[in-house]
């Protein structure tokens, strides 16, 4: 295939009761995944993610859900439609599943992996009261400049997730972010909105679980990367297991620059396919760089629509 295609994966929020469902009614090899995933985590997949429950909330089970879920959609476009990678590239959590897809880590590794990074994360905040803000409609230097005076005034507040223009999460202590609103404001964000998490990512709160986190990436990531993967922290591209582990160590502390890593690549690829549950990432490459043509696979009838489309 001549095109050059960017295999892409989204994060935690990405997540929704019954995603997957019909990849596990419809292909033997979507229920193999689901049970061999489980039984490395001990967690019923099916009954996690179809069913109505509290866990799925719960960082320490959406990584690993989410990150399934990628990993089936990928697996199954993968057999029906073999087809090389330019790059690999993921928001947050997305980055392990964009790693996983490259080959550097088995799927049954990366669920457990990112499960035990989801505990490290929520063990993190568990006796501080963290959270993150959403700040609409202003630019990336007046979030910045606010951030950086709060600090200077002893607040615990940082840039998180760069997700397009007038789109930016910070991070940091719920007290703190919710004394800057008005501030946020006043500087002409249209909107501060305090996010119901209680994990405050990609920041310096959680520099706790880097070690341990780094302790477990070193026994299951490999060198053996099909293709590059996009870094969060750098935005440029990777190779290496030395490499990986250095940047998703940093990852837990750094904001997620995904905004300017799709704005890196968009000249370099022709298209973008999105595996697993919903449109976000196609949503915000759509006004980050409009003419990268974004597809998605998150159930058969997308898989089929996206096989067809690369066939023709």
């Amino acid at each position: 295939m001549s095109k050059k295609i960017a295999m892409i994966f989204a994060g935690q929020g990405s997540q929704a009761v019954g995603m997957g469902k019909d990849f596990y009614e419809n292909s033997e090899v979507a229920r193999e995944m689901f049970v061999k995933a489980g039984e490395r985590i001990g967690v019923d997949f099916k009954e996690l993610i179809f069913e109505e429950n509290e866990k799925l909330s719960q960082t320490a089970y959406t990584q690993p859900a989410i990150l399934l879920v990628q990993m089936v959609a990928y697996k199954l476009f993968q057999d029906t439609l073999p087809t090389d990678a330019a790059l690999f590239l993921g928001h947050s959590l997305g980055e392990f599943s964009a790693l996983c897809a490259s080959g550097a880590i088995d799927y049954v590794d990366a669920v457990e992996l990112v499960h035990k990074r989801g505990a490290f994360m929520q063990e993190a905040c568990a006796s501080i009261d963290a959270g993150m803000m959403a700040i609409v409609g202003l630019d990336d230097e007046s979030v910045e400049k606010v951030c950086s005076d709060a600090q200077a005034a002893g607040k615990k507040v940082w840039p998180a997730n760069y997700n397009q223009d007038g789109q930016l999460v910070v991070a940091g202590m719920k007290a703190d972010l919710a004394s800057l609103e008005q501030t946020f404001k006043d500087a002409g964000a249209k909107r501060a909105l305090l996010l119901n998490m209680s994990v405050a990512s990609h920041c310096e709160l959680l520099s706790p679980a880097q070690e341990p986190l780094a302790q477990i990436m070193q026994k299951v990531i490999t060198d053996n990367f099909s293709a590059p993967v996009i870094s969060n922290v750098t935005t440029k591209p990777y190779q290496t297991k030395e490499e990986a582990l250095e940047l998703l160590k940093e990852q837990l502390v750094k904001p997620v620059k995904y905004k300017q890593s799709i704005k890196a690549i968009s000249d370099d690829v022709d298209i973008a396919i999105e595996f697993g549950n919903g449109v976000t990432l196609k949503g915000l490459n759509r006004r980050i760089a409009k003419d990268l043509k974004t597809l998605n696979i998150s159930d058969m009838s997308s898989l089929e629509k996206v096989v067809e489309e690369l066939s023709n």
